[in-house]
C-alpha cells in the first residue's frame, strides 16, 4: 500500500492486512445485528428500529463495497487498464452514497404515513435492541479510527459507523420516553431523525466522489502550495499546465510543465525533478509526469500561457 506523507500524520501507511480484517469484522457484526434489529422491528410493529436497520445494512453495503474497492485497488495493472482497478474505490464511494439516497425516500413515506396514526410500539424492547446498537457501531467504528484519514472509503465507512451509533442512542432515547410517557408518535418521530443523519453523513460523501469521478483536484490538494513548492527549487523559472486528480481514493496523479532556467546539464535537470517529486509525495502526490522546457523555448502547449 501507498506511503503517505502526511506532515500533520504520523500513523506510517495503511496495513492491507488489518484493513482487510476490520472490514471483514465490520461486516459480520453488522450483518448480525440487522437479522436481529430488524426481526425485533417487525416483532414490535416499531419503525424507527427497522428505519435504523436499513440504516445498519446500509452500512454493511457500503463495507462490503468498500472492501472490494480495496481489494481491486492491489490488482495488477494490464493493457487494458494501464492504472489498474484504482479508480474502483471511488466509484464505490458514489454508488454507495447514491443507494442512502434511495433508502432515505422510501423510509420517508413510510414515516410520514405513520406520524397520522402510530402504531402501538413496546417502548423498553425498542431500547434494549437499540442498545446492543450502539455496541455494534461503537466497536465497528473503532476498527476504522486508525486508518480515516488515509482513505476515502475507510472514512466514509467510519463516519457511517460513528453516525449510527449516534443514531442508536437516539432510539433508545425515544424508546424509553415511548416506554414512560406513551407517546406512540415518537416512533415515527425519530425515524425523521435517523434519515436526517443518514442525509448528512452521505451527502458529503456523495459529494466529493462525485467530484473524484470527474477527475476534479482533490479536496486536500492544493494546487497553489505546488506551485510555490517548485518556484522554490533552484533552476525553476516557472510552473504551468498542472493537473492533478484522483487514481483512487487514496492515490493521486500530476502532470505539469517545468520552465528551467537556461544552461542547465542533464544531470542537473534530472536532480530538479528528482527533487521536486520527492517534494509532492510530502503533498500525497505519488505519481508525477513532469514535462521541461527552456525559458527561451516557446511551448507548444496552447495552455501553456495561461
Amino acid at each position: 500500500m501507498a506511503h503517505h506523507h502526511h506532515h500533520d500524520h504520523h500513523h506510517g501507511p495503511v496495513d492491507p492486512g488489518r484493513l482487510n480484517r476490520a472490514f471483514l469484522i465490520g461486516i459480520g457484526l453488522n450483518l448480525l445485528f440487522v437479522l436481529i434489529e430488524t426481526g425485533a422491528g417487525f416483532a414490535t410493529g416499531s419503525l424507527a428500529l427497522l428505519t435504523d436497520a436499513g440504516h445498519n445494512l446500509s452500512d454493511v453495503g457500503s463495507l462490503a463495497l468498500s472492501l472490494l474497492a480495496f481489494r481491486l485497488a492491489h490488482v495488477r495493472t494490464s493493457e487494458r487498464f494501464s492504472y489498474g482497478y484504482q479508480k474502483s474505490t471511488v466509484l464505490a464511494s458514489l454508488i454507495n452514497g447514491v443507494i442512502l439516497l434511495m433508502l432515505v425516500g422510501g423510509i420517508g413515506y413510510e414515516a410520514l404515513r405513520r406520524l397520522s396514526e402510530p402504531p402501538q410500539v413496546p417502548g423498553m424492547t425498542v431500547a434494549v435492541v437499540a442498545a446492543a446498537g450502539i455496541l455494534v457501531n461503537g466497536l465497528s467504528a473503532w476498527l476504522f479510527h486508525r486508518d480515516r484519514e488515509q482513505d476515502l472509503n475507510v472514512k466514509g465507512a467510519y463516519l457511517h459507523l460513528a453516525a449510527d451509533a449516534a443514531v442508536s442512542a437516539g432510539v433508545v432515547a425515544a424508546g424509553l420516553a415511548m416506554y414512560w410517557t406513551g407517546w406512540r408518535w415518537l416512533d415515527p418521530a425519530i425515524s425523521f431523525l435517523i434519515l436526517g443523519v443518514i442525509l448528512w453523513s452521505s451527502w458529503g460523501l456523495l459529494k466529493e466522489s462525485i467530484s473524484l469521478t470527474l477527475d476534479a483536484v482533490p479536496e486536500k490538494i492544493d494546487l497553489k502550495k505546488i506551485r510555490a513548492v517548485a518556484l522554490r527549487i533552484e533552476g525553476v523559472k516557472d510552473i504551468h499546465h498542472i493537473h492533478v486528480w484522483a487514481m483512487s481514493t487514496i492515490e493521486n496523479a500530476l502532470t505539469a510543465h517545468l520552465v528551467l532556467e537556461e544552461g542547465l546539464s542533464g544531470d542537473q535537470v534530472q536532480a530538479l525533478k528528482k527533487h521536486f517529486r520527492h517534494e509532492l509525495e510530502h503533498l500525497n502526490i505519488r505519481h508525477a509526469t513532469l514535462e521541461t522546457e527552456g525559458e527561451m523555448e516557446e511551448c507548444a502547449n496552447k495552455e501553456c500561457g495561461d
